[in-house]
């Protein structure tokens, strides 16, 4: 890890559904511990509201996030960085940690088909925080 806070960046193509859920489960889950970022690599203008509604099931409240583009430095100043069905995107830089999540994209889903992808994006993300920080 570049600093004593490890920084973890979540890419998925619209920056709208997963790596958003992810991002917000993160920074639940983890606090202040670890510095979280979320980019697409073609983001859309808002959040999707399927996966807004599923995050608040969980009192997590993403409504407020804005999609963002994927930048060369946001990638450079990350330690950790998960990809989400954007396949060849993402710079790859040395001395970086990259895991790639295949996970359905929740876009154009109802609530239903989204709340399993979401429990399974809680999942990976706390088995992402035993790895980053031991107890």
């Amino acid at each position: 890890m570049t600093s004593e806070r490890p920084t973890v960046l979540f890419v998925c193509v619209h920056n709208a559904g997963r790596s958003q859920m992810a991002a917000g489960y993160l920074r639940e889950l983890a606090g202040e511990r670890i510095e979280v970022r979320s980019a697409g690599s073609e983001p859309k203008d808002r959040i999707n509201p399927v996966a807004v509604e599923a995050m608040a099931e969980e009192g997590i409240d993403i409504a407020g996030n804005t999609p963002k583009v994927l930048t060369v430095d946001a990638v450079k100043e990350s330690d950790v960085v998960i990809t989400m069905g954007c396949g060849d995107a993402c710079p790859i830089f040395p001395g970086k940690r990259y895991e790639d999540w295949e996970l359905d994209d929740p876009a154009g889903q109802d609530i239903e088909a989204v709340r399993p992808i979401r429990d399974e994006i809680r999942r990976r993300v706390e088995e992402l925080i035993g790895e980053l920080l031991p107890a």
